[in-house]
């Protein structure tokens, strides 16, 4: 993890760490890192707009490289994040990605913990201010696959952090496959509504079907360094995938915050307008 630029290592932990830059693919960063540590929190993932042999490298042999790594030094735990709806037999190439990476740490002869999470948002998350650069993008309209009506799971990534830590002391969670989620579902029509009305970007909705919708991303991921619409995120919402509402107390004792009361803390006001194009415009590792 690198800090954000004008950031040092005291603005962003509490306490005393040693920060080691490197690559998934790096096994010699990787060692350095594990040496004499007893839990791995394993976070990496292909960004948003990787294709699909980019999330197979970072992903899957991006966990073979930390399984072995952690192997080799006696590393005693793994926790890995992941994706509900993650199976190796999905059609849809990110869940099988994430269903590939699992089976890794599975067959790894670690002790591990495998938490999947609903859809991920936060200040600067990939997927809901995604959403807001879309609409401000789009001319008085904003096309939603089908008829908007499949169920997302928002989980504030401040209450995801503070389960993963949860989990370090929690022994329930060892060699453990744990769904995680909000504490509501969401339509993804009311999500992309719920946007609307905290950035008052007023949209017509249309409907249109997901094969036209997976054309144009086709289009702009040749178009753009780092286009906002992409197949990961069609791939997220194509079907309806939940955990149990309950998820958060139950395996953790937590309660989660609710959506739209948390992205009224950090979404009114911001130049979405601007944020896209620096975005879009951005280079792109892949």
């Amino acid at each position: 993890m690198r800090p954000r630029r004008g950031r040092t290592e005291a603005d962003i932990w509490d306490v005393p760490v040693n920060l080691i830059t490197g690559t998934i693919g790096d096994t010699e960063a990787l060692h350095r890192a594990m040496v004499g540590v007893h839990t791995v929190i394993h976070l990496a993932a292909a960004p948003p707009w990787a294709g699909a042999r980019a999330l197979y490298d970072v992903d899957v042999d991006g966990a073979r490289n930390v399984v072995a790594v952690a192997r080799s030094v006696r590393v005693g735990r793994i926790i890995v994040l992941s994706h509900i709806g993650a199976d190796r037999a999905s059609a849809y190439t990110l869940m099988r990605v994430k269903g590939e990476a699992e089976e890794v740490v599975r067959r790894s002869g670690l002790a591990y913990t495998i938490v999947r999470c609903g859809m991920i948002f936060g200040e600067d998350d990939r997927t809901i201010n995604a959403v807001a650069m879309q609409l401000k993008a789009s001319p008085g309209v904003f096309f939603i696959p089908a008829d908007g009506d499949t169920l997302v799971h928002p989980l504030w990534i401040e209450d995801l952090a503070r389960a993963l830590v949860s989990a370090l002391d929690n022994l329930d969670t060892v060699d453990a496959t744990i769904s995680v989620g909000g504490p509501e579902y969401l339509t993804y029509e009311q999500t992309v509504r719920t946007v609307m009305r905290v950035t008052r970007t007023p949209r017509a909705l249309i409907s249109l079907q997901p094969y036209w919708l997976r054309q144009a991303t086709w289009v702009f991921r040749r178009l753009m360094p780092r286009p906002v619409l992409t197949s990961q995120w069609f791939d997220r919402i194509a079907e309806s995938r939940t955990a149990d509402l309950n998820s958060m107390s139950d395996h953790f004792h937590l309660q989660p915050a609710r959506f739209e009361d948390t992205v009224r803390t950090y979404m009114p006001g911001r130049h979405y307008g601007r944020e896209l194009i620096r975005y879009v415009l951005g280079r792109r590792p892949y």
